[in-house]
C-alpha cells in the first residue's frame, strides 16, 4: 500500500491553493508594496472561489474530452483497420497544437458566441497533440513479442487491448495527459477576453486597469493549481514504483 506521505506534496501545494484562494485578503500590505497608489489592490468583483470553481470546470471537460477523443483516436488507428488514417489523426493533432488560441477563440466567438464554450473548444484543439502523440507512442513502443505471447494464451483483439496494451502503454500515456492538462491550466485564462469567468478576470481586468495587484493574484492561483495538478500527476506516474 502507498503510504500517505506519497502524496504529500500534491496536498501541501492544495492547501496553499486553497488557503490563498479564501484568505487572499491576509496578503492586502503586500499587495499595497507592488500599487502603492491604487485604492483597491484586492480583486472583489467575483470571489477568487468561484473563479476557481470555474477555471477547474472549464479545464476539467476540455480534458476529458481531449482524452476521450486523442486516447480513442490513437487507439482506432493503431488497429489493422485505422492504420492508413495515422498520418491524417497525427497531422490533424498537430494543426490543434500549433493553431493559437487566440485565433481559435476568434473564429470560435461568431459561431459559439461569447462564454465558456469558445475556451473549451480552444482548449480541446490544443491539448489533443501531447494526448495522440503519447498514446501512439505508447501503444506503438509495446514489444511485438508481448502480442504474440497474449495471442498464444488465446485472448481477444479487445483482451489484449484492454489487459495487455493499455497497461503497459498506461505511463505514457499518462505524461501526455499531465502535459495536456498543466499546459491547459495556463491557457485557460484567456477565456476571460471572450467572457468565460474564470481566473483569467483578474488578469484581464489588471491589463485593462494598469493594476498589477490584480495581474499578481490571478497569475498566482493559476500557478498553484498547475503545480498542484503537475503534482498530482507526477505522484500517479510514481505510484507503482511506491509499492
Amino acid at each position: 500500500m502507498v503510504s500517505w506521505r506519497h502524496w504529500a506534496v500534491p496536498l501541501i501545494w492544495l492547501t496553499l491553493l486553497l488557503a490563498l484562494t479564501f484568505g487572499m485578503a491576509q496578503l492586502e500590505p503586500l499587495l499595497r508594496l507592488i500599487e502603492p497608489d491604487t485604492r483597491q489592490v484586492l480583486y472583489h468583483r467575483t470571489s477568487l472561489a468561484a473563479l476557481l470553481g470555474q477555471h477547474v470546470f472549464v479545464v476539467a471537460v476540455a480534458s476529458v474530452l481531449a482524452i476521450v477523443l486523442g486516447v480513442g483516436g490513437a487507439i482506432a488507428v493503431t488497429r489493422p483497420a485505422g492504420r492508413d488514417f495515422l498520418p491524417l489523426v497525427a497531422q490533424v493533432a498537430s494543426i490543434g497544437q500549433t493553431f493559437p488560441p487566440v485565433a481559435v477563440l476568434a473564429l470560435a466567438v461568431p459561431a459559439l458566441g461569447f462564454g465558456t464554450l469558445p475556451i473549451i473548444v480552444a482548449l480541446l484543439l490544443y491539448g489533443l497533440l501531447p494526448i495522440v502523440r503519447n498514446t501512439l507512442a505508447g501503444l506503438s513502443g509495446i514489444d511485438p513479442g508481448v502480442h504474440e505471447a497474449a495471442r498464444g494464451m488465446g485472448m481477444t483483439r479487445g483482451q489484449i487491448l484492454r489487459q495487455v496494451e493499455l497497461p503497459l502503454a498506461a505511463p505514457v500515456i499518462l505524461a501526455g495527459i499531465r502535459t495536456s492538462v498543466t499546459i491547459n491550466i495556463a491557457t485557460a485564462a484567456i477565456g476571460a477576453t471572450v467572457g468565460a469567468s474564470n481566473l483569467g478576470d483578474p488578469i484581464i481586468s489588471g491589463i485593462v486597469n494598469g493594476n498589477t495587484a490584480y495581474i499578481v493574484q490571478g497569475a498566482l492561483l493559476i500557478g498553484l493549481l498547475a503545480i498542484t495538478v503537475d503534482s498530482t500527476f507526477e505522484r500517479l506516474l510514481r505510484r507503482p514504483a511506491a509499492r
